[in-house]
């Protein structure tokens, strides 16, 4: 099982990094985006990030992807 989700950083406050899911209903800006926003077109990911290097990888205003695998 896999599913993918495209999200972006819609806020950086101290440790903690939050996304929603990507929302756009307008096929000429991104036929992509709306395809993920057919998907899922509600939705939220909040993560407390104490690794201070990884946190610095998030952008507020930048989409990135998620993938969920089924942990064994």
């Amino acid at each position: 099982m896999s599913v993918r989700a495209k999200v972006t950083c819609t806020s950086l406050a101290g440790s903690w990094v939050h996304f929603d899911t990507v929302y756009e209903t307008d096929a000429q800006k991104s036929d992509e985006n709306v395809r993920f926003t057919k998907a899922t077109p509600s939705g939220s990911i909040q993560l407390l990030i104490d690794n201070e290097d990884a946190r610095k990888q998030f952008e507020q205003g930048k989409s990135y992807y998620v993938d969920f695998t089924q942990a064994e």
